[in-house]
């Protein structure tokens, strides 16, 4: 990269970068290809979303939440909090809630949303931060904490 352009991409990762006037026509698609992309927030602030997620999940009476620590041990995602409703109407409840509360608070929406509640299992996917509220019968049958078994629990509520 030309020095005059790796200037120019470094000053706009600081704080304070050079605004298009500063930089000219010809650079500002540089500098905006700089802005911080949301999905791959900091460790901090995935663990913060991942407790946020636990506390919602406990507000709505879900049973047995995990979570679990897959930083050490996968490039998939930071965390997984996986919980339990115990019927299809507490499941669509704890999802809206999660989804609800998460972009109230300034965190987005989720990346992917999968599943339904009357298939038992929904999966939503904040990038670090993977969900999964199961019914208690597919939990029991995909057994995720088995599968995942290296992974760290940072938390257990039952």
């Amino acid at each position: 990269m030309p020095p005059e352009l790796l200037a120019i991409a470094s000053a706009a990762s600081r704080p304070g970068r050079l605004t298009d006037k500063q930089a000219g026509p010809e650079r500002s698609a540089i500098i905006q290809m700089r802005e911080p992309f949301r999905a791959g927030a900091s460790r901090l602030e995935a663990q913060d979303l991942a407790k946020q997620i636990v506390e919602i999940a406990s507000e709505k009476q879900a049973s047995d939440i995990i979570m679990l620590d897959l930083r050490p041990i996968s490039l998939l995602a930071d965390y997984f909090v996986i919980c339990s409703g115990s019927s299809e109407r507490q499941i669509t409840a704890i999802q809206a809630d999660i989804v609800g509360e998460v972009r109230n608070s300034a965190r987005g929406k989720p990346t992917r949303q999968e599943g339904r509640p009357s298939s038992g299992w929904v999966l939503l996917d904040y990038g670090d931060v993977v969900v999964h509220i199961f019914a208690p019968a597919e939990r029991e049958y995909y057994r995720l904490e088995e599968v995942w078994a290296e992974a760290s629990p940072v938390l257990r509520m039952q």
